[in-house]
């Protein structure tokens, strides 16, 4: 059956009400506040002429902190509480935005965006001299960042002899890397976190018996081309050079290093071999970092 054609000004149902991004509408939404809950503030803020926020709080139904978390959605600038999420609690670009560390994460962000992604440079590759160094968590703290900035971010998880990505952000039992590149799972392997704006995740995948020759395939290189097509920032973590050579494959694909180190654990001669290595095989070392978190 043919159906007439909507007349010329006819309201369109079908279109959804815009989003309310007040403070109000984002309490409700959040569930920090009921309806009946949002009437009392709503008579409270009327009568003293403060804002909406205030007023809730005067109430006794939220904190100060619900207050920030919701200012940071209104910016686009997400974060997570405590005892709210799934995601691993050193994730502290998710859960401390606004301290010290995560101050100096964006330092950091700053400086590689202006050293190394401005220059047409998509992937980089955090990594370390050793396993206890820090660098998967690094790296994870600074992708959160990067997708706090608005860049579309990939953090993928090369490190397929002891993952940790997976657990981070709690990806446990999905496919990844290890089974892109075997050709057992496509991108759709690649993880969308909903608690940020521009935030993916590739984990390591299904671990595979044959590591460094599975990040040696051409293939590896194909995928990074697709990666850095599809996102403005392409970050991989790896094995640490002492475990052996896979992470010499990855930072050939990816072409760029990012070197963390541990404050007066890393060895100063062990990062001078790691470094004369990378160089040797012509992956530039953009910065380092001293980690002592």
């Amino acid at each position: 059956m043919n159906h007439p054609a909507p007349t010329a000004g006819a309201p369109n149902f079908a279109t959804p009400p815009a989003r309310d991004s007040s403070i109000g509408g984002l309490l409700l939404e959040s569930g920090k506040i009921t309806p009946e809950n949002a009437e009392r503030v709503l008579r409270v803020q009327k009568e003293l002429g403060i804002r909406f926020g205030e007023a809730a709080q005067r109430l006794g139904l939220i904190t100060e902190a619900d207050i920030q978390q919701v200012l940071a959605r209104q910016f686009d600038y997400p974060y997570l509480q405590r005892g709210e999420s799934k995601f691993a609690q050193d994730l502290i670009a998710a859960y401390q935005p606004f301290g010290p560390q995560v101050e100096m994460l964006r330092a950091i962000r700053s400086q590689l965006m202006l050293r190394w992604f401005a220059r047409g440079r998509k992937a980089l590759v955090i990594a370390s001299v050793d396993q206890d160094d820090g660098a998967a968590l690094f790296a994870a703290n600074l992708a959160v960042v990067f997708s706090q900035l608005g860049e579309q971010t990939l953090l993928v998880d090369a490190d397929l002899r002891q993952p940790t990505l997976h657990d981070t952000f709690a990806l446990s039992g999905r496919q990844g890397l290890s089974d892109v590149l075997a050709g057992r799972a496509g991108l759709d392997a690649i993880a969308r976190i909903e608690s940020f704006v521009a935030l993916s995740v590739l984990g390591a995948g299904t671990q595979p018996p044959n590591p460094q020759e599975l990040l040696s395939r051409a293939s590896f290189s194909a995928l990074n081309d697709q990666l850095a097509e599809r996102h403005d920032v392409v970050l991989y973590t790896a094995s640490a050079f002492a475990a052996g050579s896979d992470v010499m494959a990855v930072a050939a694909r990816a072409g760029g290093v990012l070197l963390v180190a541990r404050k007066n654990q890393t060895s100063l001669d062990d990062v001078a071999v790691f470094s004369d290595q990378l160089e040797r095989n012509g992956v530039e070392i953009v910065g380092s970092v001293l980690n002592d978190f």
